[in-house]
């Protein structure tokens, strides 16, 4: 025997691209560009490298689910200068825990904070990030997507939830910078989602691992422990913000992130974690120690995106409808024919691939907000992006 909820999981979106690539034979004479997967291509920083190899020798050791106190002590710095929490700031040793990437911390909570004894929502923005609804699913709660569209900028109107979703949600994803839409969460959202967090008794869950990828260095996005005090919300209560050095840093390979905020929730997700197996190896810490302590990378990885959008949209701008995002990596076009049709013709006839935005998002009230669109991943380096955007031009002009 398994378990049920397994079975209510959906196929991954990458899966799906498979099997529409699956019999379609690519120009030989090509090489192939990938633009679907949100993998930084980058180098990883040496920084980040010679810390990791300088501490291979601590492989003999078993971590600790908290991790060092180092590592959590330079997270709680890092998070109280880049989101200006000030006064008393944030607890290394209560409110904050490192984790193998946002990946498997977004899942996790969900299984730690959703209570299966009575109705459980979990809302999403719609499309999303599909770890969100396997969380839901495999906790024994019921996925309710918030569509995004660009009539609301790409945020959910969470004005328009009904009071009795709002009773029965135990869980809210929130993703800003979105994915896979770029777009931003202003304070006054954030400070409407709190209240009712407070007032309906659920936890805000902030995927924040674009966070660092904005294409204005003066206006870094806004974060959700940020909002927390700017509203006087100091413990901040109800709430937990993801972040990764995934994006951030080009290590995805590293499996390094951390979850942060709400003192009694981190207790209880402590405990689940100890269960769960999932301490941070000792040189992935001290690597993160190193990625955590440096913005000097950082700001050159923010460049080189800024450079990437800026060749890509001067030769896509006036084929497809499509312009800059504030943060994140990814374009989110519309397309000229099904989304399904153009990524297929594409890598049929160009051999690169993009991800169809039906295949991030689910049909709710009849409206679907990926289909007509696709994301492109601008993450190889700026020649292979340049490539393949003369490459996009002549599929949609041919």
């Amino acid at each position: 025997m398994m378990n049920p909820d397994i079975g209510r999981l959906q196929p991954y979106p990458f899966e799906r691209l498979a099997a529409l690539k699956k019999d379609l034979k690519p120009p030989a004479d090509r090489t192939p560009i990938a633009l679907s997967i949100g993998e930084p291509k980058h180098p990883t920083p040496a920084l980040i490298t010679d810390a990791l190899i300088a501490h291979l020798h601590q492989l003999a050791v078993y971590p600790s689910t908290r991790g060092l106190g180092t590592l959590r002590e330079t997270i709680a710095r890092w998070l109280t200068t880049r989101f200006q929490l000030g006064h008393p700031g944030i607890d290394p040793e209560t409110q904050i825990l490192p984790v193998n990437g946002t990946r498997e911390a977004l899942f996790a909570i969900a299984q730690a904070v959703i209570d299966r004894s009575r109705p459980a929502l979990v809302l999403m923005p719609n499309p999303f990030y599909q770890i969100y609804e396997g969380a839901a699913l495999l906790a024994g709660a019921q996925p309710r997507y918030l569509n995004c569209t660009a009539e609301q900028g790409f945020i959910p109107d969470f004005n328009a939830v009904a009071a009795t979703t709002w009773q029965d949600c135990q869980l809210l994803y929130v993703c800003s910078p979105g994915n896979p839409t770029g777009a931003l969460i202003d304070q006054e959202t954030y400070a409407t989602l709190i209240e009712l967090a407070h007032r309906y008794d659920f936890v805000i869950a902030s995927d924040e691992c674009y966070s660092e990828l904005y294409l204005d260095e003066a206006d870094p996005p806004l974060g959700l422990l940020q909002a927390c005090a700017v509203i006087g919300n100091t413990a901040f209560s109800r709430c937990l913000a993801f972040h990764s050095l995934s994006k951030r840093s080009n290590a995805p390979g590293l499996r390094s992130g951390f979850v942060a905020g709400d003192a009694a929730l981190m207790e209880r997700f402590l405990a689940y974690r100890t269960y769960h197996g999932c301490a941070m190896p000792l040189p992935h810490q001290h690597a993160s120690i190193a990625a955590w302590s440096d913005e000097e990378h950082v700001r050159a990885n923010r460049q080189r995106y800024r450079d990437t959008f800026s060749a890509v949209l001067e030769i896509l701008a006036d084929v497809l409808p499509v312009a800059a995002p504030r943060a994140g990596f990814y374009l989110w076009p519309r397309t000229p024919i099904p989304d399904t049709d153009f990524a297929a013709r594409l890598f049929a006839q160009e051999h690169v691939t993009v991800l169809p935005g039906r295949f991030l998002s689910r049909v709710v009230d009849g409206l679907d907000p990926g289909a007509d669109r696709v994301r492109l991943a601008l993450v190889p380096p700026l020649d292979e992006c340049v490539d393949a955007a003369w490459r996009i031009r002549r599929c949609v002009s041919g």
